[in-house]
């Protein structure tokens, strides 16, 4: 499997709309669905998205809850309720309580654009179905740890969980390639 690649991107409005059109999808539709939308704007802005009509972003692919989540996103970023420059700067419980206060941004969202778009080593999405099938794979389980027990089992890789969310990942996809299966993670 080799050392799976430390990914960081841009804190960008477009990351977090990114990641908004990835939630409950196989990467492969996501991936489809994110092309079309970048496809339609060029570049995914918070005023792009405030100035198009909702179902023309609908018509990428996108839900109507998705394309109320971006929106309201926008609006955060337009109106400064959200700055991502802030959210860069910031200890990571600060960066993670001002991304979720935002309509349509919850824990999960906030925990991956912190560890893909700022690069926070201990951000650590619990609730990743991805994660929780690799350590249930990793360790013997016969099922899924539930959520607040892989979150307190997490504690113990502090303050590299999102270390330990590359590695999980890394293996499962290394598993399901040669295996011929789908990657969860793009």
């Amino acid at each position: 499997m080799g050392v799976p690649e430390w990914r960081v991107g841009q804190p960008t409005y477009a990351a977090l709309c990114r990641l908004i059109a990835y939630q409950q999808l196989s990467t492969k539709a996501a991936g489809t669905i994110w092309g079309r939308t970048e496809a339609m704007f060029g570049e995914v802005t918070p005023e792009a998205v405030l100035a198009a009509d909702p179902e023309a972003i609908r018509g990428c692919g996108m839900s109507r809850p998705k394309v109320r989540h971006m929106t309201s996103i926008a609006e955060a970023v337009v109106t400064g309720a959200l700055k991502l420059e802030r959210v860069c700067a910031s200890d990571l419980d600060s960066a993670r309580k001002e991304l979720v206060a935002v309509k349509g941004i919850g824990p999960w969202t906030a925990e991956l654009f912190l560890l893909y778009s700022v690069g926070a080593m201990d951000a650590f999405p619990v609730g990743d179905v991805g994660l929780m099938e690799a350590h249930k794979l990793l360790s013997g389980h016969e099922t899924r740890m539930e959520i607040k027990e892989f979150t307190s089992h997490a504690e113990a890789w502090r303050p590299y969980r999102g270390v330990a969310a590359h590695l999980l990942w890394g293996w499962i996809n290394a598993e399901r390639a040669k295996a011929g299966g789908a990657s969860p993670q793009a």
